[in-house]
């Protein structure tokens, strides 16, 4: 007989038979019917990786006066605080060296008497700038010599009454534009006029122009720096669009008044054109050349004294009023050789009248081809000032409607809509 411990040994092992055959047909049977499920991917994938930026997406900012006049302060704090100057003298070596920091930093740590000197920045006297009455003085420029009359010394020493400086500014600031480079009015002095000095000796509204004109030194000095050319707009763009790549990309910027243009050349945006194709295309629409083109097509020049002929009717019988020389209009040659085919000259291979017809036809070629495309860039801007006018009239419609309907504005163009 079997043992006990024999007899369930053999049961276990047939029962795990069983179970693994079991195990393995359902296995099979997941697979045969196409149960199995792989494992599900649940990587993140980043989509903004996968976009490439397009040629033509440029970044770019718009800065209103009171950023670019912060951008100022704060660059006039740093060179104040490094060198310890004041900061009126900071500002001027700044203009000098076109608002480039560290530029001016490293130079002015090498030679600081030399950059001193090239920026205007001479000095005999200290103190802060003040008006002052001197017994016995005698203005060098007017020669004024009253009691009680005010004088004015810059940094250089040279004194002057306050009226020959007011007049002196005033020319320079309201007839030359200047306000950067002021200079001392002495002959061959080369000290600088700075702010301080000046709010003592001009009027309210000089100051107010001489502190516009320092801000627009400021953007016209900035490479990256422009100003909107809309008119009564204050807003300058900064883009860092480098003018190597003008031809790969026409940097078109908005500013916040709506106006679109082309940071490269400022003209009105004109994608997809590259500004020096718009700019050739511009001078050729605006100068002469055109017409000397349609006078190239339409005149012929006298064989013998190179006058211009215009041929206004009659036959090809042409008798220049100026050198009397005949020739036939069809093909420039000498009418004495026509024989006697005054009226039909079929001559073509004469040498002496195919340059002539050569160059007429290059000429013809040449404005139909510009008459070609100008008649369809008139076109477009036609179309374009048109609909600039609709949409102007529309929305003082909608305006208008809002106002007697007492609708919202979202309202208003939802039924605009239906």
């Amino acid at each position: 007989m079997d043992s006990e411990d024999d007899f369930m040994s053999g049961g276990s092992s047939d029962e795990d038979d069983v179970l693994m055959g079991e195990s393995d047909n359902e296995e099979e049977s997941e697979d045969d019917f196409g149960f199995e499920e792989s494992a599900p991917d649940i990587s993140f994938k980043d989509d903004s990786s996968q976009k490439k930026k397009k040629t033509f997406d440029i970044n770019y900012k718009v800065h209103r006066p009171e950023d670019i006049q912060a951008q100022q302060d704060e660059l006039v704090n740093e060179v104040n605080m490094i060198l310890d100057i004041r900061k009126e003298d900071a500002a001027i070596l700044l203009r000098h060296f076109r608002w480039n920091k560290e530029r001016l930093i490293e130079d002015y740590m090498d030679r600081p008497k030399e950059v001193l000197d090239d920026a205007g920045l001479v000095s005999s006297k200290s103190g802060p700038p003040k008006l002052e009455v001197i017994p016995g003085f005698v203005c060098d420029i007017c020669c004024e010599d009253e009691a009680g009359l005010q004088s004015f010394a810059m940094k250089c020493g040279h004194r002057y009454c306050v009226d020959c400086y007011n007049h002196y500014l005033t020319q320079k600031i309201k007839e030359e534009g200047e306000a950067a480079r002021i200079q001392c009015p002495h002959d061959g002095c080369r000290r600088i006029m700075d702010s301080n000095s000046l709010d003592l000796l001009v009027a309210a509204d000089l100051k107010s122009r001489y502190h516009e004109l320092l801000t627009r030194t400021y953007v016209e000095d900035k490479e990256f720096l422009k100003w909107c050319p809309a008119p009564d707009c204050q807003n300058a763009i900064e883009c860092g669009i480098k003018k190597k790549d003008l031809d790969k990309v026409v940097p078109t910027v908005a500013c916040e008044c709506k106006h679109r243009f082309c940071f490269g050349c400022i003209l009105a945006d004109h994608q997809p054109a590259p500004c020096t194709l718009v700019k050739k295309w511009l001078k050729k629409c605006a100068d002469d050349s055109e017409t000397a083109n349609w006078i190239s097509a339409n005149t012929k020049e006298c064989p013998k004294c190179n006058s211009t002929i215009e041929k206004n009717g009659g036959c090809n019988h042409m008798t220049c009023r100026k050198c009397k020389h005949e020739f036939c209009w069809m093909c420039m040659g000498l009418w004495s050789e026509h024989g006697t085919s005054w009226y039909n000259c079929n001559r073509f291979e004469e040498k002496s009248g195919s340059e002539a017809r050569d160059a007429q036809a290059t000429s013809r070629k040449s404005l139909e081809r510009y008459l070609h495309y100008y008649n369809r860039y008139a076109n477009h801007e036609q179309s374009a000032k048109l609909d600039k006018d609709i949409y102007h009239k529309t929305e003082k419609k909608m305006i208008q409607l809002q106002s007697a309907s007492g609708l919202s504005w979202i309202e208003v163009q939802i039924s605009q809509l239906r």
